[in-house]
């Protein structure tokens, strides 16, 4: 079965753009290292919470947007085989695609899909 990476992330709004092809230059590199898929989503409703929220959960300040976004991999040794490789990568090293958000602020994870339907 599939495995999954999610991640959520505040991305300033007037960095659209450049966020855009900050994904795009990064989901060429994900795929040449066994990603099936890659999927960004910018945020576009969103809701604040009393108690938990995404917006909350990435301290979304008034001039960011939530993205959220995944990367589906064949299997799980794939995943696991295909980010040390991404580490690796001189295309994915410090400075070579500047993140346009705080990465420090990033949210994500691995998930192992248990319905597909």
């Amino acid at each position: 079965m599939s495995y999954l990476d999610g991640m959520v992330a505040a991305v300033p709004a007037a960095n659209r753009e450049k966020y855009i092809k900050h994904a795009a230059d990064a989901a060429v590199v994900f795929k040449d290292h066994g990603a099936i898929k890659i999927m960004e989503c910018w945020g576009d409703d969103v809701p604040d919470g009393k108690v938990t929220s995404l917006p909350m959960a990435v301290k979304k300040a008034d001039d960011e947007v939530v993205v959220f976004a995944f990367i589906m991999w064949p299997d799980k040794p794939t995943r696991d085989a295909g980010w040390k490789a991404i580490m690796e990568d001189p295309r994915m090293q410090p400075g070579a695609s500047p993140m346009p958000f705080d990465g420090q602020r990033m949210i994500f994870g691995g998930f192992q899909p248990v319905l597909e339907a």
